[in-house]
């Protein structure tokens, strides 16, 4: 790949940072309730309504893509900041800042889970932003010892690895190569390692052998990252981007058969696959808006994606729904839509005045 550049920040980045945590923050809700309302038994409606929900176990929908896309931005965000950083302060200090910013966002996603208000055996130590946190630390340090080479290298034997030992690894009682819920390597190993409260009773879907091929994925922003800060022409970029994208959604489902693609175990077939969409994304949020220009459409998500972690925890702790109820009331069933666009409208509110203000609230 060619020296890294340092240009303006990538507005599209931002925006589609935004995007994704639109979803999260309620803009799949209040479409999915909108739709209900206006057409409950159309064939659109069902299809949506479908596709913002997750698969229960193996497949892949759009609700599927929204978790791996941040932590794939995320990726992308430091191969943007961290050579920066590195020239300005040291790798040293490079690597502390990576640290000590997944300590921070594992605490509060023990917060976000309840913290110790249910005593030390239901602390949920594990969770979406404790993998963020982790995940992105490790890809961030390998960034700073490797190349593009070792990192494509480190990914694919992730990838290969995971998959040889939950295929050839027997778990007691199931044996080897079981990859259905509660029979597979990585669930066991969550069931008789992780301590406390899991989200799946003995297991959990931010478990920690799983937490390996989440590197990966993290691993794959940063050299989309890197790929988006070489010298090469814009045109290059967008098209080595699809190119990607496409390749690894054919590879991720290719391997299926044998590997499933399941998100709850983040699969090795799961991350290609969500590792294409994220790349054909990110390859088309950089041509509509920093190449082509065409921004008008996005403030509303660029608010959004400067402030996430914020947000998300605001909307989790249900700030929003508690004043969308106090202003709109319970307006029963009928209704569900006219509170969950509030919700969204709150948010994408306080946003805006964040944004406005010049408040980032970073971790």
């Amino acid at each position: 790949m060619a020296e890294v550049s340092f240009p303006q920040r990538l507005v599209s980045l931002d925006a589609l940072r935004g995007f994704d945590m639109c979803w999260i923050l309620g803009m799949g809700g209040a479409l999915g309730a909108v739709l209900k309302q206006m057409a409950p038994n159309s064939a659109l409606t069902s299809a949506v309504t479908t596709q913002l929900e997750h698969v229960d176990w193996a497949g892949f929908r759009f609700y599927d893509l929204i978790f791996p896309l941040f932590l794939f931005i995320a990726g992308v965000s430091m191969a943007i900041a961290l050579p920066r950083r590195r020239q300005r302060e040291g790798g040293r200090k490079t690597a502390l800042h990576l640290l000590a910013r997944a300590l921070i966002l594992m605490a509060l996603g023990v917060l976000f889970s309840g913290g110790l208000k249910n005593g030390w055996d239901e602390i949920r130590w594990l969770g979406v932003l404790q993998r963020i946190g982790s995940a992105s630390a490790v890809a961030g340090m390998l960034s700073l010892i490797l190349g593009w080479r070792g990192l494509v290298v480190t990914v694919m034997g992730i990838l290969l690895g995971y998959w040889l030992l939950l295929s050839l690894v027997p778990v007691p009682n199931f044996g080897a190569g079981d990859f259905a819920e509660g029979r597979n390597l990585t669930n066991y190993l969550d069931s008789i390692w992780l301590p406390g409260r899991k989200h799946d009773g003995n297991h959990d879907p931010e478990g920690l052998f799983s937490t390996l091929p989440a590197i990966a994925t993290a691993l794959m922003g940063l050299l989309a990252g890197q790929w988006l800060m070489s010298a090469r022409v814009a045109s290059r970029k967008v098209l080595g981007l699809m190119v990607s994208g496409l390749v690894m959604i054919c590879l991720g489902w290719a391997w299926h058969p044998f590997f499933p693609i399941i998100k709850k175990i983040w699969s090795s077939s799961f991350v290609l696959v969500a590792g294409g969409w994220s790349a054909l994304l990110l390859g088309l949020f950089y041509w509509v808006v920093d190449v082509r220009g065409w921004r008008s459409w996005t403030p509303p998500f660029v608010w959004v994606g400067a402030n996430p972690i914020i947000l998300y925890l605001l909307s989790g702790f249900g700030f929003f729904r508690v004043v969308s109820e106090r202003l709109v009331g319970h307006p029963g069933k009928g209704g569900a839509w006219i509170t969950a666009c509030v919700t969204f409208g709150l948010m994408l509110l306080l946003a805006r005045w964040l944004f406005k203000r010049g408040v980032f609230i970073k971790v």
